[in-house]
């Protein structure tokens, strides 16, 4: 049996859902009912539900909190349906972001939309079940995680706590250093993408067995040449942990010359004793990476003199808030505006070339990991080119890596209109359902403004765009169309057709009709008798 859960504030709407459907005939099972997202959650927790019906707005915590904190936490299951009144039709957008299977207007509801949307989301356990439960997808939601982490990204200390503990991460630990690397190797440039891929993806696999030998140790992929280490170091090993990473790199790197013919430069920053610190331990990583050389092919932070100056690093974290809300909205225009922003910072300094690659770097990994199908659509971005978006690390100058990222930007940009696209479809759709299912009222367009809560001019604009007729002429044509019905199927006369549909007289009606119709109303029910 599916395991079903119903979360919302009034007890009516619980009891409603429940009979509305035969659900054990369709082999669900309402395994429980909660009148908040708090205790939706703790539902969540114990019965791990495979669907779940919510309310958008609720107290202690929102549907939308609840699909939100499912969602970071990693949990592909439940699937949610949203239930939304007209008013909160603003909230919509972000639960979409979400991936809720639909969102159904209570106001609306029937058995038979409830269960058209409970079996779209019956087709799409399966493929979820598949992506929650293989080691390879709690791998990809690690990596998530330790993406965040090394890049500053989580909003509060409780996110990242709720997360760590979900995946079971242990962070008892003394303190955590943060190492940087990059897999030289003569043979790169003249290897095809498969082969690139395979002696990455190999060395990675042997970096990782080899160091956990002798540190506790997670190996995060950034990229096709680079990755960092992050090192978990027991309270023993922090007073000679220098010597500890040194060693056990110039072995790995030794065993990566002998199998695959390439090794390793690493950078190493400073011990942090707070996981929520690596941010700050990785960017010294990054910042000491530019002087590592075949010389000094391992070098840490504490090695530099302190009246030589490091190279600035671009830091991300200081565009986060504005990455993130981008990425978590589909805001284009939020993304252009930041990206342009980094770009212009580099095209008034054109000599700093290797913060201008880092900048790039760094914005290429957050896209890969960050957005739902990110791997996807950068690499569609970039399917002109030989080497993909890989070709960045084939630049060699400035002016060529800020073009890079203005291809990625447009190319970002051009999916998230079409995200939207999508989505100001949906609400046309809805806004003509609404208008259909109320075509005897008196319709205006603020009054169907205000039942989606929308702007007036916003609609009217939303309307003309996504739509062959604008607003008004879409309102005439269906009082029309329900007039003639009414002409034909029924024994109306004219002032009765007109006061049922709302017009102000008779002979308003008539002049809406002709123009419309190119016939008056008698004329047409002489040409159209029942």
């Amino acid at each position: 049996m599916i395991k079903l859960i119903i979360a919302d504030d009034e007890p009516l709407v619980q009891a409603g859902i429940k009979s509305m459907i035969n659900w054990e005939e369709h082999g669900i099972s309402i395994v429980g009912t909660a009148s908040n997202g708090a205790a939706a959650y703790e539902l969540i927790l114990e019965h791990s539900p495979e669907i779940a019906i919510t309310d958008i707005k609720m107290p202690v915590m929102s549907g939308l909190e609840l699909v939100k904190k499912c969602r970071e936490e990693g949990r592909k299951l439940p699937l949610f349906i949203i239930l939304t009144s007209y008013e909160e039709f603003n909230f919509v957008k972000e639960a979409i972001t979400y991936q809720v299977v639909d969102y159904l207007i209570k106001l609306e509801l029937t058995p038979e939309i409830l269960l058209e949307t409970v079996q779209k989301a019956i087709e799409r356990i399966p493929e979820q079940q598949a992506a929650t439960q293989p080691p390879d997808n709690i791998y990809l939601i690690r990596e998530q995680f330790y993406t965040r982490l090394i890049f500053n990204l989580f909003e509060s200390e409780e996110q990242f706590t709720a997360q760590a503990q979900n995946l079971n991460i242990d962070f008892s630990y003394g303190s955590f250093a943060v190492s940087y690397v990059e897999i030289k190797s003569e043979k790169l440039t003249q290897m095809s993408n498969s082969k690139q891929l395979n002696l990455y993806t190999s060395s990675l696999q042997m970096v990782s067995e080899l160091i956990s030998r002798y540190i506790p140790c997670h190996v995060l992929s950034l990229d096709m040449r680079h990755f960092c280490i992050i090192f978990f170091l027991k309270d023993e090993m922090e007073k000679d942990y220098k010597n500890l990473i040194r060693n056990t790199l110039r072995q790995v790197s030794v065993m990566l010359f002998n199998y695959y013919s390439a090794n390793i430069h690493a950078s190493i920053g400073s011990p942090v004793n707070s996981p929520l610190q690596m941010s700050s331990s990785y960017q010294d990583a990054r910042q000491t990476f530019a002087r590592v050389n075949e010389e000094t092919p391992i070098l840490f932070l504490e090695d530099i003199a302190e009246d030589e100056p490091l190279k600035n690093v671009f830091n991300i974290s200081l565009f986060k808030e504005d990455i993130l809300k981008a990425y978590a909205e589909y805001d284009e225009k939020a993304l252009y505006d930041t990206f342009t922003s980094i770009i212009e910072l580099f095209d008034n300094q054109k000599a700093h070339y290797v913060q201008a690659l880092d900048a790039a770097s760094n914005i290429l990994y957050l896209s890969l990991s960050l957005l739902g199908n990110g791997e996807q659509l950068v690499s569609d971005i970039f399917r002109e080119k030989s080497n993909g978006y890989r070709s960045l690390y084939e630049l060699t100058n400035t002016e060529q890596i800020l073009e890079w990222m203005k291809l990625l930007r447009d190319g970002l940009c051009r999916s998230f209109t079409m995200h939207n696209k999508d989505y100001k479809n949906h609400i046309v759709i809805n806004v003509k359902k609404y208008i259909n299912e109320h075509i005897e009222e008196k319709l205006t367009l603020n009054k169907v403004a205000r039942e989606f809560n929308i702007s007036p001019n916003y609609l009217s604009v939303l309307f003309s765009k996504n739509n062959d007729i604008g607003f008004s002429d879409y309102i005439n044509q269906s009082k029309i169309d329900a007039a003639k019905k009414m002409m034909t199927d029924g024994d109306y006369k004219i002032y009765e057709i007109s006061d049922r549909l709302g017009y102000e007289s008779a002979f308003y009606f008539s002049r809406v009709f002709k123009k419309v119709t190119g016939l008056s109303p008698r004329g047409y029910m002489n040409q159209n008798p029942q």
